[in-house]
């Protein structure tokens, strides 16, 4: 390994050490949603077995992310929403494996306007909280960053 991949890992794993869990969910959601893309741009491959490569590898990466989101939730937490995210992964990680079965590109567009719709939300409601917390003018009050938003997630 050459120095500049070494100081980019470096700079990466630094970054994510440092990001508030609400964004941590939002740079999975990114990783899942790019590892999607690639694989469904795999299918204009002309070479069958770098086709069947690219396509198998990008959705097990992207397989891997939903399942790492999946295995954060909190199901402890009340309410549908713990159950209802646990529904939408198990949704795409089994579209995701019916596309890498099947090497058909439409369970893989399924899963990604899933994943997608997720991303928005979860973007949306830490822009609100970060909005709010803005706002809030006492330290004592204030939330903190990424606290509140992954109630639902546990702890890493």
């Amino acid at each position: 390994m050459n120095y500049s991949n070494l100081a980019s890992k470096s700079y990466k794993t630094a970054s994510i050490s440092t990001v508030s869990p609400g964004k941590l969910i939002l740079m999975l959601y990114d990783g899942a949603l790019k590892f999607m893309h690639e694989a469904e741009a795999g299918f204009n491959e002309e070479n069958l077995v770098r086709r069947i490569e690219i396509i198998n590898n990008n959705l097990i990466k992207a397989q891997k992310i939903i399942n790492e989101l999946q295995n954060s939730i909190d199901m402890s937490v009340g309410g549908d929403l713990p159950r209802t995210l646990n529904d939408l992964y198990e949704f795409c990680f089994g579209r995701l494996e019916a596309a890498n079965l099947k090497k058909d590109p439409a369970p893989i567009r399924e899963a990604y306007q899933t994943i997608s719709d997720l991303r928005s939300a979860w973007a949306e409601m830490l822009q609100k909280q970060s909005a709010q917390t803005q706002q809030t003018p006492s330290p004592a009050t204030r939330a903190q960053p990424g606290a509140s938003d992954v109630r639902v997630f546990q702890s890493a």
